[in-house]
This record gives structure tokens, sequence and C-alpha cells, in this order.
């Protein structure tokens, strides 16, 4: 049951709004959290949890239990069917976490749910936030079945077409028109490919990701003109002959699941109006290249409810400020280098040889190499601070 007010309102149960409330949580502000949907999602499109990501997260005590339940990968790799272009090591990276953790989204929601639990607080559903009101006390917001709350803060963790931005009259600035067309897929397959390493396959048609997750499956993820509502093994087979390996071709054993859906490369004009902030897919959307969404969403929720909760402890509200100023540069730089990928991979013919040289050049330059791992964990962006007190890494699994 709703609660008639409270300090902060998450409306959203994803990753994002998840951390988001847990990070409120600890540090013992009154927050309620709410979602549209009946029950969480067993499905998902986020495969990937990286350095930087996990780091954060142990600030909150997710980062072990997380790890726990997935797969350590070493490296990233990009590849133009047989021939690997580019290889990016992970290993090295200044991080208690020196790989990319491969682990479905539904479990890291699972994780940040379980945590969020064990601080006293319950992810309230099917609440549809249907109106919001600002005023100089914060914020009331109604729901379908006409209840209220009353808020000091409202967190917009609602996703892309997120209600609370629109209503708190939040532009989202990017391209005009219908999006890119995706298509997703966790499979079982019989591939030569490593079984612990991601892969981004470049072609003419659309980038291609292969992400490996635990028990065997693997999730595909392609840019397409007009991806099916149901990809079955045909459409996915398809694909993987068009883009993958050919030496040792893929073959689809079984689709466990398969969706689609469209994005476009746009970011919030302000992540602040008032009392409401944004984070996620709420203030920021691009191409799935690189594995960025996820875990810029987490990173921003970490920020967000440390600066809350500063605030709320008699902090200036100025820091909220900040936090904005903070996260939109960020955000407007990873949705440009998800867009730098995502053209890289559909260069025309003729400029393809160009292009897969400069790819091996970098690759073999080891400051390239550890210049792009650090884009891709996310550490190009931690700052140099001392890590809190308390703060407990996750160990690898053994």
């Amino acid at each position: 049951m709703l609660p008639e007010e409270t300090d902060v309102l998450v409306v959203g149960a994803g990753p994002t709004g998840l951390t988001a409330a847990l990070t409120l949580a600890l540090r013992g502000v009154r927050v309620t959290v709410v979602e549209r949907l009946a029950r969480p999602p067993v499905t998902s499109r986020a495969a990937v949890v990286h350095a930087y990501t996990l780091e954060e997260l142990d600030r909150v005590g997710a980062g072990a239990p997380l790890v726990a339940r997935g797969i350590l990968s070493p490296g990233f790799t990009v590849r133009d069917r047989d021939r690997v272009l580019l290889t990016v090591p992970f290993h090295d990276l200044p991080s208690v976490h020196p790989y990319a953790l491969m682990v479905s989204q539904a479990v890291t929601e699972e994780v940040l749910t379980d945590r969020l639990d064990s601080a006293g607080v319950r992810v309230l559903r099917p609440y549809e936030l249907t109106g919001l009101d600002l005023d100089d006390a914060g914020a009331v917001a109604t729901f379908t079945d006409g209840a209220t709350v009353r808020a000091r803060y409202v967190v917009a963790a609602d996703g892309m077409r997120s209600t609370v931005r629109e209503r708190a009259g939040i532009p989202f600035v990017g391209p005009a028109g219908g999006g890119e067309s995706f298509v997703l897929a966790d499979v079982r397959v019989t591939s030569s490919l490593p079984h612990d390493q991601v892969s981004l396959f470049l072609d003419r048609a659309g980038p291609l990701v292969w992400a490996p997750l635990p028990e065997g499956v693997v999730r595909l993820v392609a840019a397409v003109d007009e991806a099916p509502a149901d990809p079955d093994v045909a459409h996915l087979q398809a694909l993987l002959d068009e883009r993958g390996p050919t030496r040792r071709p893929h073959r689809i054993q079984e689709v466990l699941w398969g969706s689609r859906f469209r994005l476009h490369h746009r970011v919030a004009a302000t992540f602040r109006a008032g009392p409401v902030l944004l984070a996620g897919d709420a203030g920021h959307v691009h191409s799935p290249a690189g594995g960025q969404g996820m875990n810029l969403g987490i990173v921003d929720a970490v920020d967000l409810g440390t600066t809350l909760a500063d605030v709320l402890a008699g902090g200036p509200e100025v820091l909220l400020d900040g936090y904005a100023a903070r996260r939109r540069p960020m955000a407007e730089d990873v949705v440009a280098f998800a867009d730098r990928l995502t053209r890289l991979a559909t260069v025309p013919s003729a400029a393809r040889p160009a292009r897969n040289l400069l790819l091996r050049l970098l690759s073999s330059l080891p400051p390239a190499r550890r210049r792009i791992a650090l884009r891709l964990s996310g550490l190009a962006h931690r700052p140099a601070v001392t890590p809190e007190p308390g703060a407990v890494p996750a160990s690898p699994p053994r």
C-alpha cells in the first residue's frame, strides 16, 4: 500500500531505480519505490556489468552476490567475420574487478531487490504514475487508482518513455525518426568462440553482439532493418550466417527467448527540474554497442542516491545541481561513444579495409588498448577519490 508521504519517491524498479533506492535506504532515508509492472520481468536486454559499475555496487553491498552469479570475462574482441581486428584485455584494469561480468539483467535486478528487502524497503507493484504536480514543498504523484503520494523529491527511473520526465516538462533531445531497430535473443548454440568473452562482429548490415552468459547461454543482439516480434531459430541463424564466422560457423540449437526493441540516441535537456531528478534511461538512451546503458544508469543511481541523502541530511540544495552537472556530460560522452562504435560497424564496403587496418594497428599498441579498456569498463569516468570507509570489494569466486 502506498504511503501518504515519503522523502524520496523512486519511480521504476529496474537496475537504476533499485540501486538509487538501495543507496538511499542504506543512508536511512525514507524511500518509496513504485513499479508499473505487476512482477519483475524474467527477460532483459543488458548482459554485462563493467568494472566501474561493480565498484559502485560494492558501495551498496551488491557487488559480491552479483559476481558470484556471473561469468568473469577477461576481454572484449572486435571481429570482421573470421578475423579478429581488435582485442581489448581487462586483466590489467586498475580495479578490484579486472574483468567484465557477464550476467543477465534479470539476475542483477534480483540481487538488488534482495539487498533492498534486507534494508527494509519493498517494491510496490503495480502502480503506474499518471500525474505529477510540482510545488515549493516537492511533488505530489498521482497513480491510476487515484492514490497520491507527496514526496520531497522524485527520482525518474522509469525508462526511455519516462512519464516522470514528461510530466516535469524536460525535453528529450536527439535525432528525429523511428530509431534503430534491434533483435535480441538468448540462445543455446554450437560455437568455437570463447565461452567467456564478448565479441562485437562488424558488418555493413549492422553490428552483432555475441555475449556468453552462465549455464551455456549466449545473448545475441543485432541491429536490423526491421526486427521480428518473436525471432526464431531461422531468423537468428540467418544473422549469424550473414555476420558471424565462416570457417567454423555457429549453429543455433535452441532459442530460449527473443524480442525486439527500438533505440534512439537521446539525452535529456537537464537531469533536474526542481524536485525531479533523472537517472538511467529516463535521462539517456543509445545503441547497446559497448554494453554501456545499464552500467551508466547504475552509476547515475549511486551518485544520485548519495547526493540526495547528503541533502536530506542537511546539505545544501545546490548539491543536486552538481549531480545534474556531472551526469549529463557523462551521458553525452557515452552516447557519442556508442554511436561511434555503431558507425564503425556499418562503414561502406570500400572503407572496410582501411577500418580493419586501423583496428589492427590499435590492437598492436598497448596504450591504445588500455585507453579502450578504460572506456569500455567505465573506469575512464571514475573520479580520482579515496574509497569510502567500509566499502568492501567483491572478490572473484574461486
